[in-house]
Order: structure tokens, then sequence, then C-alpha cells
């Protein structure tokens, strides 16, 4: 591999992982929000309102961060990988374009009239805003979800004369398999984590005897969303999107489960060390017969391991696809235990007393994070040594005339930029929390907090 390739992955590995840190609380935090304002509604609680109103800021400053963040990868694809987008641009330029000028508009426009229009619009209009607002988002997701899910699994194209990718049907894109459930999975990611965010930010105030009445509907709310959203991550979206990865990556798939060998039989690992050397699985601890059940729902099924492709063939990080899938396999386990503990509780009526599962879900909130992150990780990774798979080798997308030189230099100037943007968004959401949703009318302001609660009631 070029040593110039090399730098043009990690820079658009760098600006890609950092930016989708954003969206992925955004997108989840459009439905919640739309929750609220509908229990607003429904149940005339100005309790809600007043909590639609605070996350609507934290999904502000979420949302000017993506779009920041995001306008440097638009123009990588005309610099660092102008051989890809020459040769693909009639595809994913589609999908590209409609994102931008439908869903991004959509998304931006209303949530001004969301943040700044609610005595104008009334409490039905101001439904209606967030509604469109989460519509623009989710939407802005499905865009960008059938772009990647295109390179994943090429469908709807045609090869011109000069070899250049061409377009035959956009609704291909839309009605791809693999587009469909990795969208869905996507998706439930971002209300996971929405709801760790939600829940630790309530766990947080009520550690700290502040916003009580906020706090609890917050922890309730995120709960209630995360524990389906935390089922849907594991079934049926992940283990189908797993399917599919077996069935149109197999390469990707046995490097996933760190599968040297075709097996009959093939267990499931829940912890092992690929050795790329020795082809084997060091220290594992693993379930007899697992995987081909849970492929083909046969214990005896075959399951093609590594051995089966040529070395050409393999993901060339082997060992970065393998545990970066098991902490997304793992993660999403923990996620489903500390939802499913949380709503036993919350039924039971201990939730907001137990201390333990409290400080839990404070802390817990960067777990999403990692998680999403990881499961991008193994998308990608997985995908190679593939740009487009099957039809374009990672190799054959970068741009030439980007000199790895020019590369590492904006990759500083980018990891510079961002750490002052990261400073700025710690500095604004922190301020956002510290003043919370503000105290209802007549709530009893709690004795530890008196002091800082002169400046906090702004609703």
């Amino acid at each position: 591999m070029e040593i110039a390739s090399i730098y043009h992955r990690l820079h658009f590995a760098f600006t890609i992982t950092y930016h989708y840190l954003f969206p992925q609380l955004t997108m989840g935090l459009a439905l919640l929000i739309v929750i609220l304002k509908v229990l607003a509604l429904k149940r005339g609680d100005e309790r809600y309102n007043s909590a639609a109103r605070f996350w609507a800021r934290i999904f502000a400053v979420n949302f000017v961060m993506g779009v920041v963040t995001g306008i440097p990868m638009e123009f990588q694809f005309g610099t660092n990988w102008a051989r890809f987008s020459a040769a693909a641009g009639g595809v994913i330029g589609q999908t590209l374009g409609m994102e931008g000028v439908i869903a991004f508009f959509l998304e931006s426009s209303f949530l001004g009239l969301f943040l700044f229009g609610e005595k104008k619009l009334g409490p039905k209009g101001h439904l209606a805003a967030a509604c469109l607002v989460c519509a623009g988002a989710w939407i802005s997701g499905l865009f960008i979800v059938a772009t990647n899910a295109w390179m994943q699994h090429p469908v709807g194209y045609t090869l011109g004369p000069d070899g250049e990718i061409l377009l035959t049907g956009f609704w291909a894109l839309l009605t791809n398999r693999w587009m469909v459930w990795q969208y869905l999975h996507t998706m439930a990611g971002s209300v996971v984590t929405a709801s760790f965010v939600m829940a630790a930010v309530g766990a947080y105030y009520l550690l700290n005897g502040r916003f009580e009445e906020h706090a609890r509907l917050f922890v309730r709310t995120a709960v209630v969303a995360g524990l389906p959203a935390a089922l849907l991550l594991a079934v049926p979206t992940g283990d189908i999107q797993s399917k599919m990865v077996a069935r149109y990556q197999p390469a990707a798939f046995a490097s996933m489960e760190g599968l040297f060998e075709t097996t009959e039989r093939a267990p499931f690992p829940i912890f092992g060390l690929p050795d790329t050397e020795q082809r084997r699985l060091h220290s594992r601890i693993e379930v007899p017969g697992l995987l081909s059940l849970m492929l083909y729902g046969r214990l005896n099924a075959e399951v093609r391991g590594l051995d089966a492709f040529p070395e050409e063939e393999w993901p060339d990080n082997l060992q970065l696809l393998y545990f970066s899938h098991q902490a997304m396999v793992g993660l999403g386990s923990l996620f489903i235990l500390i939802m499913l503990l949380s709503a036993w509780l919350l039924y039971r009526r201990r939730l907001f007393e137990f201390k333990p599962l409290l400080w839990v879900l404070m802390l817990a909130f960067p777990l999403p994070y990692i998680a999403n992150t990881a499961g991008w990780t193994t998308a990608e990774i997985g995908r190679q040594p593939y740009l487009i798979y099957g039809l374009m080798r990672t190799d054959a997308g970068f741009s030439h005339t980007v000199s790895a030189g020019n590369t590492v230099f904006t990759l500083a100037g980018f990891a510079l930029l961002y750490i002052l943007l990261s400073i700025l968004f710690v500095f604004f959401i922190g301020r956002e929390i510290r003043n919370g949703p503000g105290d209802l009318p007549g709530t009893p302001v709690a004795p530890a907090a008196a002091g800082i609660h002169q400046t906090s009631n702004r609703e």
C-alpha cells in the first residue's frame, strides 16, 4: 500500500470520526424532543415543554458542531479522493446532493422556528416544527447511510465506456437491502446515544439534588426510549446486518469473528487475540456451534473462514477490525443490561433513589459514542481493501496530486482546529447543563443548590 494512501485514509478517518460524535446525538435527540412535545400537548404539563426547550438548546449546539465538522469532508472528496469522485460522482452525488438540498435545509429552517417561534406557533405549531426538525435529521441520516451502503453493496449502476460508474436508477439506492438494515441499525444507535446522554444529565441532577422534577422526567424518558432502541440494535437490525456481511463480504465476516479456518459447528468468540502470522485466535473464550446457529439456524452448519479467500481479499487491518467488532457487540450487550435493570427499577418506583444505578447512568454516557465509533470502524475496515466493494480498490481512489506531506500538514491543522472546537463545545454544553432547564413556579429549591438557582430560571 502506498504511503500517501495511508495518510489520506487516516485524514478522512479522523475527520469523519470526530464529525460523527455530533450527528449521532442530534438524530436521536430529535426523536426524544418530539416525544416530550407530544406528552406536553397530550397531558398539558409544562414540565415537558420546559424539558423540550432545554434539550433543544443542547440539540442546537450539537447541530452547529455537526455542520462545522461536516463541511471539510465534502471537500475531501474533491481533494484527497478525487479519482474516487471522478469515477463514482454520478452515483454518490445524487444522495449527498439531496442530503444537503432537502434534509439539511428542512432541519435547519425548522430548528430556527422551534427555538425562537414557540409563542407565535402555539402548542400544535411548535410540535409540528419539532416533528419537521426530526424528519430533517432522520432524512439526512437516510441519504448518508444510502451513500455508504452503496459503497458496501453497490446496486443500480452500470459501467461507462471509460470505466466510470453510472447510476441506472435512483430508487435502487433507496431500496438497497443493505441500506435498509444499516439505516435502522444506525438510527437505533443514535437513539441509544441520546437516551444515555439524557439519562446521564437526569442522574447528575438527582445525585446533586437539583431540578429534581425535570431530572426524573429526563431519566424516565431516556429509559423508556433507550430500552427498545438497545434491543433493536441487537435484534433484528444487528443480527440481519451480520448475516448480510457474511453473505456479501464473507472475508470481512470471518475477520470480524476471528475465524481463520473454515469450520463446521463454528464457535462464537466472546474473547480472543487474533494472530495473523500463525492464523489462529489465541486465549479464546467461545461458545461452540453458536456462530453456525446464528447464521444458518443449524449447529453443524459450515462457516467459511479466511482460508477460503486469497490474502489480497482480506481486510488490511484484521486486528483493528476484530477488536472494533468485539467492542461494538460487547457494549451493545451492556446497554441492554443497563436499560433492563433501569426499566425494572423504574417499574418498581425505586430508580430515582437507587444511587448506585444513578451513578452508572451518569458515567455511562460516553459508551454509546465508543460503540457507534466501533461500529463504523467495523463497517469501513471490513470493506477493505475496497473503496467500493468489488468495483474499486482503495489504492485506486485517492488523489495523486495531493502529496503525503500536504495531507499530514492539513491533518495536523484539522487536529488543532478540532481541539479548539472541542473546548468551545464543552464550554457551551457545560453552561447549559449548569444552568439547567429551570425550576417550575412553586417548586421548592434544594438547599444545596439555592446559591446558584437565582440565575438559572430562564424559562
